[in-house]
């Protein structure tokens, strides 16, 4: 009776951005790029960022690069934003470019899954990488998150590492793995991270920026229902809880109490005009 419930199909009324008291670094102004050096920082007149972006794709200001459009949206609630694209994995190094984050990390592999942007479906190295200057193949890891969040762990400890994009939303639960041919755990043990958002999750992301820039500790998140966040298991022996993916206040949930499943009779009318369709077209 308390298994969670997906009741994502009910309409909810969301949270305009625009209602978030801006980030007291809102006066700084909007960049002309988001920062990936020390030099540009003090070209802004930083001399810290509030959020740094570690991603596996070449920064290119331009919705098609999903970092670019996060860091615009943080930077358009105040936030300072730095962004570092693919750094060297190879030590802890190249993560500290940027010095120490105020708030959070902000980490993805990347616009694709890491493992299938660097092999083909036979387990080959792909000689070129479309997200990457001059299609230069093997920048990014295997497993781009998860070596990108244990970097960004061993650089700054004690700075909370908030885990997206493609590969953390596939992996955030046991999966079944096509490259080792087994089912791995979920992505959030093993790349160690605070929190992971899955999905569309700008808001909720906007959401995490605005509570940690209040010092609320992150173990609070973990206390609260949720949109679109997953936690570690010591979380979820707090309470964690499955929320709407339309919700759009991680506090709106709190008191609100969980609606019943449809009965099985209803949800098998549903996929039945879904199934006739499939048939229609072999």
């Amino acid at each position: 009776m308390n298994a969670p419930v997906d009741v994502s199909f009910f309409a909810r009324a969301a949270k305009p951005l625009t209602s978030y008291r801006p980030f007291w670094a809102k006066r700084f102004g909007t960049a002309p790029f988001l920062p990936m050096s020390r030099a540009e920082m003090e070209q802004l007149g930083w001399d810290s960022c509030d959020i740094v972006l570690v991603t596996g794709d070449a920064y290119i200001d331009h919705p098609s690069f999903g970092m670019a459009v996060i860091g615009r949206t943080l930077e358009a609630q105040g936030f300072r934003v730095g962004i570092i694209a693919q750094p060297d994995w190879q030590s802890a190094e190249p993560f500290k470019a940027l010095g120490k984050p105020n708030l959070f990390w902000g980490v993805t592999a990347g616009n694709m899954d890491s493992m299938i942007n660097r092999y083909t479906a036979d387990r080959k190295i792909r000689s070129d990488d479309a997200y990457t200057p001059g299609a230069e193949g093997n920048r990014r890891p295997d497993r781009a998150a998860i070596v990108y969040s244990q970097r960004c762990r061993e650089a700054y400890k004690d700075v909370p590492i908030v885990l997206g994009g493609i590969e953390g939303s596939l992996r955030r639960i046991a999966h079944y793995d096509y490259w080792s041919d087994k089912v791995r755990r979920s992505i959030v043990v093993d790349a160690k991270c605070d929190l992971l958002l899955y999905g569309n999750a700008e808001r909720a992301l906007v959401e995490v920026a605005h509570r940690l820039a209040a010092r609320e500790p992150v173990a609070a998140h973990h206390r609260r229902a949720r949109h679109r966040l997953c936690a570690p298991h010591h979380a979820r022996a707090a309470g964690l809880k499955s929320i709407p993916a339309t919700s759009t206040s991680l506090a709106a949930w709190k008191t609100t109490p969980t609606p019943t499943r449809p009965p099985a009779s209803r949800r098998r009318s549903r996929a039945a005009p879904a199934a006739r369709k499939i048939l229609r077209f072999r």
